[in-house]
């Protein structure tokens, strides 16, 4: 018998008792890769049937997501993909139709040449067809058209037109430009003047300098036109020139 005063109980090591209830839950918990529960399968690899992640090792681990889970089935997937397809569409048409294009100038012919005689020069009226193409969805203002005829290099005349209509969006439009010349070089004068001569050709060269203005933006054209022309007779024929 125990002494009077003494205790029944037994110490019991705290260490064997946690180890004796891991056992019990391992015993009570499915083997890793299980589904009924049988004995088929190995230990979960990571918490050993514990149901628990060591500390520290978050984020070395894999965790494994069942296909049937919501989070893989998000909603309204494809209404968020037509969504962005058609802000990627509508943007692209944003930038298609303020993407600035090409404003050309062609020249087509020399529609007449009215030719005055005076004592010391020899003064002309020269007149040429243009035609202004736009290439963009809006219309292109002409600020200022400037055109420089040039005789042997010499500068015999220049207009500048300021008031000439608009060019619409994706339009071709023809423009008629009158420029005046004087000659006033002797031998220029001598040879436009000649009555022996029948046909008096000259090679005239038209600097032009074009200033347009479309969506907030301003732009320079320049080009050089070569034409030739007679200075001793008028004519209302046109012939077509070449830039």
């Amino acid at each position: 018998m125990a002494p009077p005063g003494h205790s029944n109980r037994i110490g019991v090591n705290p260490e064997i008792t946690k180890t004796m209830e891991n056992a019990k839950n391992l015993k009570q918990v499915p083997q890793y890769g299980s589904i009924n529960g049988g004995s088929s399968s190995d230990s979960c690899p990571t918490c050993k049937g514990t149901g628990r992640i060591p500390r520290g090792q978050q984020d070395q681990l894999l965790a494994v997501i069942p296909c049937n889970d919501v989070r893989l089935q998000p909603r309204r997937t494809k209404l968020y993909v037509c969504i962005s397809m058609g802000l990627s569409i509508f943007l692209c048409g944003l930038i298609l139709f303020f993407f600035p294009r090409s404003v050309t100038l062609t020249p087509v012919s020399v529609l007449s040449v009215m030719v005055y005689f005076t004592p010391d020069s020899v003064e002309m009226e020269v007149k040429n067809l243009f035609n202004m193409t736009n290439e963009n969805f809006v219309p292109v203002q002409i600020a200022e058209f400037s055109m420089q005829g040039v005789v042997n290099e010499i500068v015999a005349g220049h207009t500048k037109i300021t008031n000439m209509t608009a060019i619409q969006l994706r339009s071709q439009k023809p423009y008629i430009v009158q420029i005046n010349l004087l000659l006033e070089d002797t031998g220029l004068n001598n040879y436009c003047k000649s009555s022996t001569i029948k046909i008096h050709t000259l090679f005239l060269k038209l600097q032009i300098t074009m200033n347009i203005a479309y969506l907030s933006h301003t732009e320079q054209l320049s080009q050089d036109v070569f034409e030739y022309i007679d200075c001793g007779n008028n004519s209302t024929t046109p012939h077509p020139v070449r830039s």
